[in-house]
């Protein structure tokens, strides 16, 4: 049995209740939902108090599961992101079969594939994408542990993840590129 399991069974039930959860990433802290639900991509909108207009980004297990939520993704991305050595976030266009409130006004979507094993097991235990957008209020920096979570947010989501909550090694945000039709790649964030 995983140390975690425990943490996916409480997050698989929230998750099936279109509730929060507070949980550990590839990089930092997440407040994560159903990506599919736009009732609980707005309660991450309130409680993060940001603009709607703000992307978030969306984890996923395995490159299958982009072909499913993606219209034409190049699949030359696939080789990009193995040849990286840290999380990175690529910006798609033609999303879909995700909630409406989660899509960029253009069309797109931030998706990474996420390695960590507590994420990789919830993810294919729920059978659906996670949004996962740092565990903080819109504005201020993004927490490098889990003691650096402010209290409103630790209250503000409906399960948090006991799992690493002991773990100080300080994290880091993806970094972010988009892959253009052109083949061409943009850094957006580093």
């Amino acid at each position: 049995m995983q140390p975690f399991e425990k943490d996916i069974e409480a997050c698989l039930e929230q998750l099936n209740r279109g509730g929060l959860i507070l949980y550990p990433t590839d990089t930092v802290w997440g407040i994560g939902c159903d990506a599919t639900n736009a009732e609980a991509v707005a309660k991450i909108y309130a409680l993060k108090k940001r603009a709607d207009s703000k992307a978030m980004i969306v984890l996923v297990a395995d490159e299958r599961d982009i072909l499913r939520y993606v219209t034409q993704p190049d699949l030359q991305i696939f080789d990009y992101i193995k040849g990286v050595n840290k999380p990175t976030t690529v910006i798609y266009e033609g999303a879909i079969e995700l909630a409406d409130n989660l899509i960029a006004a253009d069309g797109s979507i931030a998706i990474r594939i996420c390695e960590e094993d507590f994420c990789r097991h919830l993810i294919r235990r729920f059978r659906k994408p996670l949004v996962s957008t740092s565990a903080n209020i819109s504005g201020y920096p993004s927490p490098q542990c889990f003691d650096d979570i402010e209290p409103l947010i630790r209250d503000g989501v409906d399960y948090v993840v006991n799992y690493r909550q002991d773990d100080r090694e300080p994290r880091r945000p993806s970094s972010i590129v988009k892959w253009e039709k052109d083949g061409t790649l943009q850094i957006i964030r580093p």
